[in-house]
């Protein structure tokens, strides 16, 4: 098989490939191994007369036109399983990151160190009522998402003494609500209720904007807004005013509207946490992220489609 790369991956992480794979250039390739960060046209499929398979090095799949790949038969795959552990535990750090002030009182001392007044109007000096921040214990962290990321999130919520609700297209069988003591809502509810409020769920047109100035306005003034699915879920414009105005208290987000760029208001804001897209981004997460492409393509050769993270 001919297989392309838009991105050159890790070679440790591809060994059972190397008796089945001929690198090409897309025009020439069988396969192409895409990746999240790098949108597949329809104007490259089209240059692709040979491409019977798109394995997708992610668990989103909105960078590939997949309306193309129908219209030529194309199978498209994905990695759902290897990024849900270390996107969960992104998202968990992000939430405990702004809720501790972890990462506006690291740039306020970087900049004036204790004693004096750091970035903005912080004052970082030492003192009984002073650099005061949010627990997690005792507080209803709401899931928008209880997919399998949803869940990993859940489970570590849960270990540290929240309250879960989550919102889904469908309800979860109770067993699985029970596991993480977790109560279904609506999603007018989980925005009034939650102290924090996650976004776990895949991207689609009709969820696009899914937060904006009404929903922000539905949400507690002391609540954080935690993104680490799709930038497009957020009317970032409008967050950026309910940031100022503090209709809620901050947000932490791993993943942006406009990707890579940012919108500027939000570098600006000291009740913000920005990460760079890395959820699925541990050494040990892309390894196995890899040897997830390499089941889906082993899985194509040999007609074995019952194995495949099937898309389209």
């Amino acid at each position: 098989m001919r297989i392309a790369l838009t991105t050159e991956l890790p070679a440790e992480g591809l060994t059972r490939l190397r008796e089945h794979m001929l690198y090409a250039p897309l025009h020439e390739a069988d396969i192409l191994i895409s990746t999240f960060d790098k949108p597949v046209t329809a104007q490259m499929i089209a240059s692709a007369p040979n491409l019977k398979l798109i394995t997708n090095f992610g668990v989103g799949f909105n960078n590939i036109d997949l309306d193309a790949c129908r219209e030529r038969g194309i199978r498209v795959t994905n990695t759902p399983q290897p990024v849900i552990e270390p996107t969960a535990e992104l998202a968990f750090a992000l939430m405990i990151d702004i809720a501790r002030r972890v990462s506006e009182f690291d740039r306020a001392i970087r900049v004036n160190g204790l004693g004096i007044s750091g970035l903005g109007e912080l004052d970082v000096h030492f003192d009984v009522m002073n650099n005061l921040s949010h627990s997690l214990y005792g507080k209803t962290l709401g899931i928008i998402g209880m997919g399998r990321i949803g869940q990993s999130l859940a489970r570590r919520a849960v270990a540290s003494g929240m309250t879960v609700i989550y919102h889904n297209r469908h309800r979860l069988p109770e067993s699985i609500e029970a596991q993480y003591e977790a109560t279904y809502v609506d999603f007018q509810t989980l925005l009034q209720d939650s102290d924090y409020v996650s976004l776990n769920l895949p991207y689609t047109k009709e969820v696009h904007h899914l937060i904006g100035k009404q929903e922000l306005g539905m949400m507690k003034r002391s609540a954080y807004l935690i993104n680490t699915a799709r930038g497009a879920h957020i009317d970032e414009q409008a967050l950026v005013e309910a940031l100022q105005s503090g209709i809620i208290a901050g947000a932490a987000m791993d993943v942006y509207e406009h990707e890579p760029q940012i919108t500027p208001a939000l570098l600006k804001l000291p009740n913000v946490v920005l990460s760079p897209h890395t959820g699925t981004g541990t050494w040990e997460g892309r390894i196995a992220m890899c040897h997830n492409v390499e089941d889906n393509i082993l899985a194509y050769i040999n007609n074995d489609f019952n194995k495949m993270n099937i898309v389209l």
